[in-house]
């Protein structure tokens, strides 16, 4: 484990922040003097302050921010309702009041160093079609050690017991890094046969199967045994937090990771915002501000979750050799044959290249073709996969009609034509799960 890492950035960070103080006061004191701040000189000073603040990390999660959305053409108000609590993560619930109930989905947000606002976007999107619920991870650093320890069981359990906490015939859709953690639940709720199974599972750009067209994010977790990742990615939280003292890989890791990646793309990013500033637009700066605020808000990752998903996921590809474990028991994907499966890539993916999601699709092989769908979005990134202009216009779509044509139970409480095709779909639905056993008994008895 590394002792000194985390220690060492706390000091720098401790130590620059009256620097990014004297700045955000700086530009206070601009903005009161509106005859200065109009000239050529306020504005390039008010640039360079603003630039000295956005260095700054933060490790508490931004708010949602989401107070209304339009639903069929009216302002509907927002309201954010925790309704399942752990010491690690808490069931967010995005409350609104509609006439017509609305499909209840789970957005999984994944554990890579940054909190789940950062599926702002996304949430905002699927509020007006959908009932929405997300799992709002706590950063460890924040909890104490008497909390125990989270790793990829934990992570799997969590994502079981929410589910069943929205109830029966809700959706789940997994973004990026926890689509293998999801998968797992819906297998393992599958073989357990259990009720509260999703009616649909959409899994996004994520790691099923790494070994398809592997990133520089695969080649890095393959380029040291998983014991050179704990001795030097691995640190202790420092006292004065209550998580002190809990070993975790900390966000600024992950976060300069991820910046490594396209350092020259960032630099610019901060020089136009340095440009558009001192030039008098304060339009762009303001969008390149927000998203370094969001950006920059980063949460570690317990060291056990963090070691178990390298280990598991990236260097021995548990999942799609059929190795991978959860307490002890197998997971098996073609156990599930109730949970229609949307799998979602982005052509110019560097994070999770195209095939690596595509790889669901076939070890759900207890699934009808019907109940399979893919689509790979052309002329899109990582993020642009759950964010941005393609992903309402193009990705969203899908993601929306695959929930809703599995959505029995919300149709059939509608009103009472809809009572009648839910009841249609519920009939098929169980006629289906009957065909599903005699032909299994039918097996049964060709083997004997």
């Amino acid at each position: 484990m590394n002792l000194f890492s985390y220690p060492a950035y706390q000091a720098c960070a401790d130590f620059t922040r009256p620097w990014r103080t004297a700045a955000s006061s700086m530009r206070a004191a601009i903005a009161a003097w509106p005859a200065f701040a109009a000239t050529s000189h306020g504005r390039y000073l008010d640039a360079c302050c603003e630039t000295v603040e956005m260095t700054g990390l933060t490790h508490k999660r931004p708010p949602f921010g989401i107070g209304t959305v339009q639903v069929d053409g009216d302002t509907v108000a927002v309201t954010e309702e925790f309704v399942k609590r752990t010491p690690f993560g808490s069931l967010l619930h995005f409350r609104k009041h509609t006439a017509t109930p609305q499909p209840r989905v789970l957005i999984v947000a994944p554990m890579s160093g940054h909190f789940a606002t950062l599926l702002r976007g996304t949430v905002r999107t699927m509020l007006a079609d959908h009932d929405v619920y997300i799992t709002d991870w706590h950063n460890p650093r924040d909890v104490p050690l008497s909390a125990g320890r989270f790793g990829f069981a934990e992570y799997v359990e969590h994502v079981m017991s929410f589910i069943r906490r929205i109830g029966p015939d809700s959706h789940l859709v997994a973004i990026c890094q926890p689509t293998v953690a999801a998968l797992a639940a819906v297998s393992l709720m599958a073989a357990d046969n259990d009720p509260a199974q999703p009616a649909s599972m959409t899994l996004m750009a994520g790691p099923i199967d790494c070994r398809v067209n592997p990133t520089k994010v695969n080649d890095l977790a393959n380029s040291k045994p998983i014991d050179w990742f704990e001795k030097n990615l691995i640190s202790a939280v420092p006292p004065g937090f209550a998580g002190a003292h809990r070993r975790v890989y900390p966000g600024f890791v992950q976060l300069g990771a991820f910046m490594s990646m396209n350092l020259g793309r960032h630099m610019a990013s901060f020089a136009d915002a340095h440009y558009e500033r001192a030039k008098g637009d304060p339009a762009k700066a303001d969008a390149i501000r927000t998203f370094y605020d969001e950006y920059f808000a980063t949460t570690d990752l317990t060291a056990e979750f963090y070691l178990e998903t390298v280990s598991s996921v990236f260097q021995e590809y548990a999942l799609p050799l059929g190795k991978l474990k959860v307490r002890d028991r197998l997971v098996e994907p073609h156990a599930i044959r109730r949970t229609a499966l949307l799998t979602i890539e982005g052509e110019k993916d560097d994070i999770c290249a195209v095939g690596q999601t595509v790889a669901a699709q076939e070890l759900c092989s207890g699934l009808r073709p019907y109940m399979k769908t893919h689509h790979v979005q052309t002329g899109v990134g990582h993020y642009g996969v759950f964010n941005g202009r393609k992903w309402d216009s193009q990705i969203y779509p899908m993601v929306r009609a695959t929930i809703h044509d599995h959505e029995p139970r919300a149709r059939r409480f509608a009103n009472t034509a809809g009572e009648h095709e839910g009841e249609g779909l519920v009939s098929l639905r169980a006629l289906l799960d009957a065909h599903d056993h005699a032909s299994a008994i039918i097996a049964k008895a060709s083997e004997a």
